[in-house]
């Protein structure tokens, strides 16, 4: 759809004038029954030029409020006290500040800027464990499920829980682990004469 000569007119909207009686095609949008919410951007009504000047000269943003919520919607603070998941006191996980914890934004922005540094220092350490294991080894991890802090005992454990789960055997003679039976035997034997587990 292309913008011309009106700013938000749509000449190829396809659409029909929804006043009623106006054969003229509605290539101006206006807000819908449906507002924008969680469940999307909401709805549009289409109309032509006239109607929706018309429309437009009519609109009222505030109608159904009370004198308090049109006040508490023209404040310079409005939407900061909005019930959105993000702001909601049980928006937070993993420890992250919730913005509901804070009466000022900067505080809140604070703490999640600190938060996000303890996460990527913990990041760094978690890098740091995996660094001493070869690529192959790492991927061999990732294979048996193991973390990079595992030693041989729970190697070996891990592997004697892996191989009951998949071998055909234990299986009732079912072979379709079969492969990723082999990746865990293979993984086992490249991490069992791994120098990072000296």
């Amino acid at each position: 759809m292309r913008n011309q000569r009106f700013h938000g007119r749509f000449e190829e909207s396809g659409q029909g004038c929804e006043a009623p009686g106006c054969g003229e095609p509605g290539e101006f949008r206006a807000p819908g029954s449906r507002g924008a919410s969680f469940d999307g951007p909401g709805d549009w009504r289409w109309f032509c030029l006239d109607h929706v000047r018309e429309f437009n000269a009519g609109y009222d943003w505030f109608e159904g409020m009370s004198a308090d919520e049109i006040y508490a919607a023209q404040s310079p603070a409005a939407g900061w006290r909005t019930e959105t998941k993000a702001f909601r006191a049980d928006a937070g996980v993993d420890g992250v500040p919730r913005w509901a914890d804070f009466d000022d934004p900067l505080d809140a922005i604070g703490a999640r800027a600190g938060d996000i540094k303890a996460r990527a220092r913990e990041r760094a350490r978690g890098r740091a464990e995996f660094s001493r294991f070869t690529p192959q080894e790492r991927e061999a991890l990732g294979v048996m499920g193991l973390d990079p802090q595992a030693d041989r005992t729970k190697l070996r454990r891990r592997y004697s829980d892996l191989v009951r789960q998949y071998h055909p055997d234990r299986n009732g003679g079912d072979r379709t682990h079969e492969g990723r039976l082999q990746r865990v035997v293979e993984a086992y034997q490249l991490l069992r004469r791994s120098a990072a587990f000296a």
